[in-house]
């Protein structure tokens, strides 16, 4: 007999009259809803009903906890991975499962069990991926890694796309807003920035390099710092929307309209934070199936393997053809 398919975290909330973030948050057993809400939400799960995914139950017995393993350093709460968590929440609990950041000791490693492990924030040398493979342990990656299961966005692409973006335009001294090259996602973005200079036949040039950090302030101030000191570009591609935002507020305050003085491309495409600027898209709720996808495999011991998400460019208002409108300030 079929049972009856397993609702959304969309469907839970609309009916309990809540966020799907706090959805998120009873489902995952996680603290910080009160026992009013929390009761509402249990209450819209029941009455909307679901049959647990029979695969799922087959392989993890009693325990559905996926640990949340973040590296040491990385900051949390970030609307990128506010929507990833959400989109990893909805794709586990549609397997039975359930998501859960656990405590972990200096170098990343988990000191709670759970059935599995999600890695966010790898990076060069990180001891958590080894340790992890030589315990037998199962885990997926969001980042990139040989030799175990892995899942990212194609940002070596993404980073080509924005910069060829700006090039096609006549631009012709971009800079790149960036930081973390020790991670997969700071380092691809950088590589696929210089692809595409190596394809215009231009020369790159390290000093366009800029170093933001991945956040608003660290960007506003590394944009401003680089302008007062003689810094000159047409161009500007931030690998992330955070850092794009800032960068904005930066160029503003320097009397520098975009696109008209200087034409701006983001990454990511996140909700409310994007959506005026030129960026590059990021399947999130895909990167999140995947990993389950890819845990699934790695529960049921299977070779392992990684896959690549697709980007691409959305043109918005923040680009411009060189030329077009007021020219950068002297």
């Amino acid at each position: 007999m079929q049972g009856k398919p397993r609702p959304t975290i969309k469907e839970i909330a609309r009916l309990a009259n809540v966020s799907t973030g706090t959805v998120s948050r009873v489902l995952n057993g996680r603290p910080g809803v009160s026992p009013g809400t929390r009761a509402k939400v249990l209450e819209a799960v029941r009455t909307l009903g679901f049959v647990p995914n029979a695969a799922a139950r087959e392989l993890v017995g009693k325990s559905t906890l996926v640990g949340l393993l973040f590296a040491p350093g990385v900051r949390r709460y970030t609307p990128y991975f506010a929507l990833l968590l959400e989109a990893l929440s909805e794709a586990l609990w549609r397997e039975g499962l359930r998501v859960a950041e656990v405590s972990t000791d200096p170098q990343g490693l988990p000191r709670e069990e759970a059935l599995a492990y999600i890695l966010l924030g790898a990076h060069d040398h990180d001891p958590r991926i080894e340790e992890l493979k030589a315990q037998g342990k199962p885990f997926v990656l969001i980042g990139t890694y040989p030799g175990v299961f892995w899942v990212a966005p194609d940002d070596r692409q993404g980073g080509y796309l924005a910069t060829r973006h700006l090039l096609e335009l006549g631009h012709r001294e971009v800079a790149l807003l960036t930081g973390h090259l020790h991670h997969q996602a700071g380092r691809e973005r950088l590589l696929g920035y210089k692809n595409a200079l190596l394809e215009a036949g231009l020369t790159f040039r390290s000093e366009l390099v800029l170093d933001g950090d991945f956040d608003a302030l660290s960007a506003y101030r590394a944009v401003r710092r680089a302008w007062e000191g003689g810094l000159r570009f047409s161009a500007l591609f931030a690998a992330s929307d955070e850092m794009a935002l800032g960068a904005w507020a930066a160029l503003e305050d320097l009397g520098l309209k975009v696109p008209e003085a200087v034409s701006l491309v983001g990454y990511d495409d996140l909700p409310e934070l994007g959506e005026r600027l030129t960026t590059v898209h990021q399947d999130i709720p895909t990167v999140a199936q995947e990993a389950v996808t890819l845990l699934r495999a790695a529960l049921q011991g299977s070779p392992p393997f990684g896959k690549r998400v697709p980007v691409y460019l959305v043109p918005r208002g923040t680009t411009a053809r060189k030329g077009v409108g007021t020219r950068p300030n002297p």
